[in-house]
């Protein structure tokens, strides 16, 4: 394995002998540093090689330290650059600032002032570079997204999250399972304009330590296996959005940092001394009332009404009829594409019928499925793999509980994967956690080997 060069830093310092000093207590400190002796140098290393800090002194033969930032600051990667100044250039290096400069600092300096500063401005290009490059990805895999919807009230939804996702107060999505919460938390993201990324965390999925460590981070050796600093989802997400999925989940304690972390505005990584600011917009959601559990214990109140300033609920597919063929349409041609089966008129009546407990997740799988198996022009009734309707044909009022057809749809996939409930959470489209919370509350019991 090649050693870690450390930070790559430029030294733009005229006073030979200070210059020195600086390079030789920052090459101690384990980075790889270089001088020179004016702007012009700086500006022809910059251009040349690439630095993650430079210092940049505001005097210098030929260009000024003001002048190189000029010229950099529209350059693909810049170095993030902390300006170096006299007491009588105050005023220069404020100007630098509004350039972009990271900091200043005044002669004479203390050299743990320089080592913070350089640890601090590698820290924010690193975090910088995340982010771009998750961008990145997520617009390549993603695109746009679009809700497809007709219904009234869910239209009134959008009309809200158009309305308030330019601005930063915290959103808090609710809705049953697998109606689109994920979706639409993306949408707010990509119409708030936001520069930074949309960073996913799914509360549920993971223990309350490793939740911590995923969100707030951890300095090098705070615990036994931390090699290396770890960037948390809060600060991967800056000036971009952290989607908090089933915030519901979290622990009591988990619950309280949080909280402490919105009030305060930063936090402390885990084993770490220097505070953290937030620069996030915070999005949630839930598929459980938070008010009832609030009420129970179960969830702080002053943490609701942290993340609840605009609150927008997701109604269930099966109030979604007019939705159903035009969902359906469009998971034909998400899977299909030009080739795929239009909806016979009794394929539309059964999927308006069914009650669908798993919303839109269960009515993409149940089109997907039915393609793995279908290659005729005309997708009918007889083609869907949906076993219960929410009104059997003659037998009007043999409707039944929400609850119990959610009841029976865990029952059924939990027999089919032989009670593997990590499977059996994958095709129900839920965490195992919330899977295991759903077998208690519904008294399901695994059937005994004969």
């Amino acid at each position: 394995m090649n050693q870690d060069p450390g930070i790559r830093i430029l030294i733009a310092e005229d006073e030979a002998r200070l210059a020195e000093i600086l390079a030789s207590y920052l090459s101690g400190r384990g980075h790889s540093v270089r001088v020179t002796s004016n702007g012009r140098q700086a500006l022809d290393a910059i251009r040349t090689d690439s630095f993650d800090v430079a210092l940049l002194d505001i005097v210098m033969p030929e260009l000024d330290g003001l002048e190189v930032m000029r010229q950099v600051r529209e350059d693909p990667a810049p170095p993030e650059i902390i300006i170096i100044t006299g007491n009588g250039t105050i005023d220069n290096a404020i100007a630098a600032m509004k350039l972009g400069a990271y900091d200043y600092m005044t002669k004479p300096y203390r050299m743990a002032e320089i080592d913070v500063l350089v640890q601090r401005a590698w820290e924010k290009r690193q975090l910088a570079r995340e982010n771009q490059f998750l961008h990145h990805r997520l617009s390549r895999i993603d695109g746009a997204p679009i809700v497809q919807t007709r219904f009234a009230p869910m239209q009134a939804v959008l009309d809200v999250i158009e309305k308030a996702a330019p601005s930063d107060a915290p959103v808090l999505i609710t809705g049953e399972s697998g109606t689109g919460k994920d979706l639409l938390a993306r949408v707010i993201h990509h119409l708030s304009g936001r520069l930074g990324s949309f960073v996913d965390l799914n509360c549920a999925m993971l223990s309350d330590q490793n939740l911590e460590t995923e969100l707030f981070g951890y300095e090098r050796g705070a615990f036994a296996g931390a090699a290396e600093r770890k960037i948390g989802f809060l600060e991967m997400a800056t000036n971009g959005t952290l989607y908090m999925d089933e915030v519901s989940e979290l622990e009591s304690r988990m619950q309280g940092r949080l909280l402490r972390a919105l009030e305060h505005g930063s936090y402390f990584r885990a084993g770490g001394m220097q505070r953290v600011e937030i620069h996030t917009r915070l999005v949630t959601a839930t598929n459980r009332n938070l008010e009832t559990l609030v009420s129970e214990g179960q969830f702080r109140g002053d943490l609701l009404y942290r993340i609840n300033t605009i609150t927008v609920a997701l109604p269930p597919l099966r109030e979604r009829t007019v939705d159903i063929p035009l969902l359906a349409e469009h998971f034909l041609q998400r899977f299909r594409g030009q080739g795929a089966p239009t909806l016979a008129s009794d394929a539309v009546e059964m999927l308006q019928a069914y009650e669908w407990p798993g919303n839109i997740r269960e009515l993409r799988n149940v089109i997907e499925r039915a393609l793995l198996l279908h290659r005729g022009p005309v997708l009918a009734a007889a083609d869907l793999p949906i076993t219960q309707a929410r009104t059997a044909p003659g037998l009007p009022g043999s409707r039944v509980s929400l609850a119990d057809l959610e009841r029976r749809h865990i029952e059924s996939v939990l027999a089919h994967m032989g009670w593997h409930q990590g499977q059996a959470a994958d095709v129900l489209g839920i965490s195992p956690k919330t899977l295991y919370r759903k077998i208690r509350e519904y008294g399901l019991q695994r059937p005994r080997r004969t």
